[in-house]
């Protein structure tokens, strides 16, 4: 493999690996400690920092020579874009119970004090993370619109992560809903909808 396409591996590690840390409960006590009121304005600088990351590794992605693992199709790229739209649409949806403003951090609150509703209608009473179901469905259609090394790798960083970033926003989201998300989590599926409600116990 190309070292360039092993620069855009630690990059995607860097950002899954920002992303998990400053979302951590623990992380944020220290910040605000640091930092008092200014906390206010921490998913803000988060939402920037991240931003940033993710723009910045699609940028070097860009800028990298490619190689491609498939011969384009008619077919594949009618299914990419399909499973790329599909993904946004579940995007879209999953941002409808919250507001935008709240999640990008352009509206000063502190999350440790402001305990936010768990939502579970709309698209959350089918998949618990819906929006990495819709990334899931993006970056796949990505590669199959563009079958290279390149996108390959950011498909398997994605389906590396889910796993290890599920575990940790499940594991701060029970600390700050307790029985409630356990609950929720029993009866909701996390990226796969099964279409089986399970009782709870």
């Amino acid at each position: 493999m190309d070292g360039s396409y092993l620069y855009l591996i630690m990059l995607w590690i860097i950002f899954y690996t920002h992303h998990t840390l400053f979302a951590s409960l623990n992380i944020k006590r220290k910040i605000k400690a640091l930092v008092k009121k200014a906390y206010l304005w921490n998913r803000l600088s988060y939402s920037i920092i991240s931003g940033a990351l993710f723009l910045g590794i699609f940028i070097y992605a860009g800028t990298l020579k490619p190689i491609m693992l498939l011969q384009t199709s008619d077919i594949l790229t009618y299914i990419g874009y399909m499973l790329a739209a599909f993904g946004t649409i579940i995007l879209v949806k999953s941002f409808k119970n919250f507001s935008g403003k709240r999640f990008a951090g352009l509206t000063p609150h502190d999350d440790l004090e402001q305990k936010d509703t768990l939502i579970q209608s709309g698209i959350h009473g089918v998949i618990r993370h819906p929006i990495y179901a819709g990334l899931v469905l993006i970056f796949i259609g990505y590669f199959l619109f563009s079958p290279t090394l390149g996108s390959l790798i950011h498909m398997i960083m994605l389906m590396l992560y889910l796993p290890i970033g599920i575990h940790f926003e499940e594991k701060k989201l029970i600390q700050v809903f307790g029985n409630d998300y356990l609950t929720y989590k029993r009866q909701v599926p996390a990226l796969i909808p099964t279409g089986i409600k399970k009782p709870a116990n």
